[in-house]
């Protein structure tokens, strides 16, 4: 069968699920203002930059247990449950302070929901601040659903969440395309089937994306329109 055989026997695409941090929004530099609010208050000394940025990606409650491990090691059981308490108040009071949306994510995201696709965010990021965040910085309206990582059991790399969030975008997985920025969001869309993972060429990846199974790098973000049909 031609690839173009193909192409007619695939359903169409009606929806697009995103990751969010490193991905729609550069939010490293909040979570960064936030763990160092908390060390500051353990009277350890604060991380950097590059260091956050390669702690992201797994959900607060990871981010706080690398914190805490590179500033003087991790703190029995019901310590370390406080600290990431602590840690989610300070965030999810003002989550948006020093973050940013990626260049040409309004623009294409506003053009995505007036084509009549449907939107969604899959994040590891709690709710709580995943939605202040969205709306903080002026998107939250494109989207039809959005998980967190606390909306389900278990977070990406495993296939729950996207699965969870195509039910309430009403979509199935091959009618589906997944953009997100690591080998989280790869794994995680590949297991829950989508039709195609593309994406961004920023963002938190701590492994090469040339060596990860997706369909594509976009050259930037206001590049995925075009590819959507490829």
């Amino acid at each position: 069968m031609t690839d173009t055989a193909d192409s007619l026997n695939r359903p169409a695409i009606r929806a697009v699920a995103f990751d969010l941090d490193g991905t729609l929004v550069d939010s490293v530099a909040d979570l960064m203002h936030a763990s160092n609010a908390l060390l500051a208050e353990l009277g350890r000394p604060p991380v950097d930059l590059p260091a956050v940025r390669s702690f992201v990606g797994d959900g607060a409650p990871k981010l706080v247990e690398r914190v805490l491990a590179a500033t003087g090691g991790i703190p029995a059981a019901e310590e370390a449950a406080r600290c990431l308490s602590r840690f989610l108040s300070i965030y999810e009071a003002d989550p948006s302070a020093h973050s940013v949306l990626y260049p040409g994510v309004a623009g294409t995201l506003d053009a995505l929901a007036k084509s009549g696709l449907r939107l969604g965010v899959c994040t590891n990021k709690p709710m709580g601040a995943t939605a202040r965040l969205l709306d903080d910085l002026g998107i939250a309206g494109f989207f039809t659903a959005v998980v967190g990582g606390d909306s389900y059991p278990t977070r990406k790399p495993s296939p729950e969440p996207v699965l969870g969030l195509l039910g309430r975008l009403g979509v199935g997985p091959a009618e589906t395309v997944f953009v997100g920025d690591n080998e989280h969001d790869v794994a995680a869309a590949r297991a829950a089937g989508v039709a195609r993972v593309l994406l961004v060429p920023y963002g938190y990846a701590r492994v090469p994306l040339d060596g990860l199974p997706h369909d594509g790098i976009l050259d930037g973000f206001a590049d995925l329109p075009g590819r959507l049909s490829c």
